[in-house]
C-alpha cells in the first residue's frame, strides 16, 4: 500500500518504516472465511511482526467484521464470494504486481503457527537454495495426507521421503519424481520470486482448484526439483484440516437453522478440474514440437 501523500519512498508496512526501496520484502496472501478468524489472526500477527506484507482473500464476502483487530487497515482486503486461493491468486498476484516480494507465501487459514518464526524459515531456504518450499508439519497434531509433508525432528529441512512398499514402487534414494521428491503439498506452498512467476503462468484462468498443479512444481523449481523443492523441520506448522470454502462445524452439522454442507459438490469439482488440467497439460505437450520434458521418469504412484 502507498500512502495519500508524503515521499513516495517512504510507505508502511505495519509497524515500521521501509526506507529503502532496494530492501527485500516478502508476501503472505491467505484465503480466509470468518470462521477461521481465531487462527488467522495469529497468522497475521507473526508475519507482520516479521515485516511482511498481508494480503487476505475473503472467500465468504464478509470483510467488516475483521476490523475489530488493530491490525485489520495495515493489511490488503480482497473479496469475492466462494472462490479459492488459486483463483485470487490467478486475478491478483500477478508476476509483475508482486516483482517486489522475494518470496510469497500462499497459504491456507487452517494453520497453527506457534512453532513457526517467518525469518528464521526464510533464513533456512535462503541458505538451502529452495525455490519451492513449504514448513513440516507437526505430525502429532496435524491432518497430514503424505508423509513427506510430517515433521522430521533430526533434521532442518529434507528433500525426499523413504517408505518401503511391498510388491510395489516405494521411495527411497534413488527415487527421481514426486511424491518421493521435489513435492511439496498445496496449503502452505512458499515461492520465489522466480517459481512464482512460472507457477502463476501454470494456473488456469478458468479453474478454481489446483489439484494436479502440486505434480507439476518441479518444472517450476528453477533447476533441478530433487535439490530445489524441500520441507523445512526446523520451522513447523499445524495443519488442523477444519471444515472451509462451504463446509460446516460440527455444531453447526447438528443444527436445522444452518444451510447443506457443499463440501461433497466441492470435491467433486475439484476432481473434474484436476482431470481437466491433466488433459491440458497432455495436449499442450503433444502439440509443443520444442518441448523437452526434463523428468522423463514416469511419475510414481501417491504414497500415502
Amino acid at each position: 500500500m502507498r500512502p495519500l501523500w508524503g515521499s513516495p519512498k517512504a510507505a508502511y508496512y505495519g509497524d515500521f518504516r521501509q526506507t529503502s526501496m532496494n530492501s527485500t520484502i516478502n508476501l503472505l496472501a491467505i484465503a480466509v472465511g470468518i470462521k477461521q478468524k481465531d487462527l488467522v489472526n495469529e497468522m497475521v500477527k507473526k508475519f507482520l511482526s516479521s515485516k511482511f506484507v498481508v494480503m487476505l482473500f475473503h472467500y465468504d464476502g464478509i470483510v467488516d467484521e475483521w476490523n475489530d483487530f488493530e491490525w485489520s487497515n495495515r493489511v490488503l482486503h480482497v473479496s469475492a464470494a466462494n472462490q479459492t486461493k488459486w483463483w485470487f491468486a490467478k486475478r491478483f498476484l500477478h508476476p509483475e504486481i508482486v516483482a517486489e516480494y522475494g518470496y510469497i507465501f500462499l497459504w491456507d487459514e487452517d494453520l497453527g503457527v506457534e512453532s513457526f518464526h517467518p525469518e528464521q524459515y526464510i533464513s533456512i531456504i535462503k541458505s538451502e537454495g529452495l525455490e519451492i518450499s513449504q514448513p513440516a508439519l507437526d505430525p502429532y497434531k496435524s491432518e497430514v495426507h503424505h508423509q513427506i509433508t510430517a515433521r522430521g525432528r533430526r533434521t532442518k529441512m529434507h528433500r525426499r521421503m523413504y517408505k518401503s512398499r511391498a510388491g510395489g514402487k516405494g521411495c527411497d534414494a534413488s527415487s527421481r519424481s514426486p511424491p518421493c521428491t521435489g513435492w511439496i503439498e498445496m496449503m502452505a506452498p512458499v515461492f520465489s520470486r522466480a517459481a512464482w512467476r512460472c507457477v502463476w503462468y501454470m494456473i488456469q484462468n478458468d479453474l478454481i482448484h489446483a489439484w494436479g498443479l502440486d505434480m507439476q512444481l518441479g518444472y517450476c523449481a528453477q533447476g533441478d526439483r530433487t535439490k530445489n523443492v524441500g520441507v523445512v523441520d526446523a520451522e513447523y506448522i499445524v495443519h488442523y484440516a477444519r471444515p472451509t470454502l462451504g463446509g460446516t462445524d460440527e455444531n453447526e452439522a447438528s443444527s436445522h437453522t444452518h444451510g447443506k454442507d457443499h463440501r461433497a459438490s466441492v470435491r467433486k469439482q475439484s476432481y473434474i478440474e484436476f482431470n481437466v488440467f491433466r488433459k491440458r497439460w497432455k495436449k499442450a505437450v503433444e502439440e509443443d514440437e520444442c518441448w523437452y520434458d526434463p523428468f522423463q521418469q514416469p511419475v510414481e504412484e501417491s504414497i500415502v
